[in-house]
């Protein structure tokens, strides 16, 4: 008999990444073969995301290029997106089953299971979708094999009510598994050969509500100062981190650690208080900036990542004017500027003075060239210094190999195959045209511990 054949597409963030490694590792434990997407799989597994623009129009394109390569494939769908409209997903052309988020782990035992047989012609796929309130077990997940670092979902769902979010719809409530579990998957990880693993989840901060009544029985405080202590990677990132959660134990954690890399993640969606109000955020600007001064004041050398919302209802020029002042003031490194999108089932839609397209657009455009001055000014601030880059497997478009410092500073070197996945010491040298640091090395041992 030959062995069925499974690929795999995902969309958004780096959370989706994860589980869909951890879903094709079920497959793989099935017996089902994992090939590249162009290869014509028996099988198609698309993870969706209901947080990028377009979901729909994306979600079903990767259908039509799957069945273009192969026109018999069983063709299933995952995630935000297959929680929010499985019955829309459904009604695509060529979907044989959609997966909401308490059944997609569940997914290669359906498929096992299943005769492959094809909907009637005019006939939707099959739907498994439980309402989001029986989405109530923790999934650990991990990405492996993709990239040099590691991906690892430690808490998964959302509590708070943001205006314009539909992520506690599509995952449920907050939900995480204990510290302990955490740190047995770290030390399994490491016995690979694992050097950096990015701690994942929907609202990271909030880790620690465990069992069928979500107790509070520990903090990222505790996973922070445990993992530190008691693993051996070499590593650790976190992906983000809410302000308000973002406390001074864990800012202090990190700067006394070793193993924590002084590089975080806060989203701040709107620099106006105004605006932070109506999108029902749960912090002010005040706190944020509090938040990035005692980064700054504790780890001067750190990288500062920051998400913006623009163009949200109600948002003047005024009110967009005090967000880009308030980023231009701060110490950060970088910004991820999204322009606001209408989501179904959330209050801010109805919210007045909604802003035009092209203004959203116009909006985008100035935030993304500040971000790009921030990024070249902290890129500036350590030309000549001597640190580490853990170089990644994947080449960048002229061919050459590219890492990271501890504190996320992209760099590039010649292409040398002993150093995929190693650390090496460098001195930083220039920017390039492509706006990358360039480095030499400081001697030819490769750093191990």
């Amino acid at each position: 008999m030959n062995t069925r054949t499974v690929a795999f597409y995902t969309l958004g963030c780096k959370l989706n990444f994860s589980e869909t490694s951890a879903l094709g590792r079920q497959f793989e434990e099935r017996g089902f073969a994992k090939v590249a997407f162009e290869q014509g799989a028996d099988v198609y597994v698309i993870n969706t995301c209901s947080v990028t623009d377009h979901a729909d129009r994306k979600c079903r394109k990767v259908v039509q290029q799957a069945l273009k390569h192969n026109p018999e494939a069983y063709v299933t769908i995952v995630g935000c997106y297959a929680q929010l409209k499985p019955r829309e997903i459904a009604e695509i052309p060529g979907v044989h089953a959609v997966l909401g988020a308490a059944e997609k782990f569940r997914l290669a035992e359906i498929l096992a299971e299943t005769d492959f047989s094809k909907p009637a012609a005019g006939q939707p796929g099959q739907v498994f979708a439980s309402p989001i309130s029986e989405a109530t077990e923790f999934h650990a997940a991990h990405s492996f094999g993709d990239r040099t670092r590691t991906f690892l979902k430690v808490q998964d769902g959302c509590d708070y009510s943001c205006s314009f979010c539909t992520i506690p719809l599509a995952r449920g409530h907050s939900r995480s598994g204990s510290v302990r579990s955490v740190v047995e998957r770290v030390q399994q990880l490491a016995a690979t050969g694992v050097k950096e693993i990015v701690l994942t989840g929907v609202n990271l901060g909030d880790f620690g509500l465990q069992g069928a009544e979500r107790q509070r029985l520990e903090t990222f405080t505790d996973l922070v100062k445990e993992l530190d202590n008691g693993s051996d990677i070499q590593r650790f990132r976190i992906s983000s981190c809410e302000p308000n959660l973002l406390t001074d134990d864990i800012i202090r954690a990190v700067a006394a650690s070793e193993r924590f890399m002084p590089h975080f993640h806060i989203p701040l969606q709107s620099g106006s208080n105004k605006i932070l109000g109506l999108m029902r955020r749960r912090y002010r600007r005040e706190l944020y900036a509090e938040r990035v001064a005692l980064i700054k004041e504790v780890m001067p050398h750190a990288c500062i990542g920051v998400d913006v919302i623009v163009g949200f209802p109600g948002e003047t020029e005024a009110d967009f004017r005090e967000t880009y002042q308030f980023l231009n003031e701060l110490p950060i490194s970088y910004l991820h500027v999204f322009p606001y999108s209408e989501r179904d089932n959330t209050l801010a839609p109805t919210l007045p003075g909604r802003v035009q397209d092209r203004v959203r657009h116009e909006r985008t455009t100035q935030l993304r060239s500040l971000s790009e001055k921030k990024k070249r000014f902290f890129y500036e601030q350590h030309r000549g210094l001597e640190t580490t880059v853990l170089f990644e497997d994947d080449l960048g478009p002229d061919g050459r190999m590219e890492g990271f410092t501890p504190n996320y500073i992209r760099v590039v070197a010649n292409y040398d195959p002993l150093l995929v996945g190693e650390l090496k010491q460098v001195r930083l040298t220039q920017i390039n045209a492509n706006g990358l640091m360039e480095a030499e090395e400081l001697g030819f041992e490769v750093l191990t511990h």
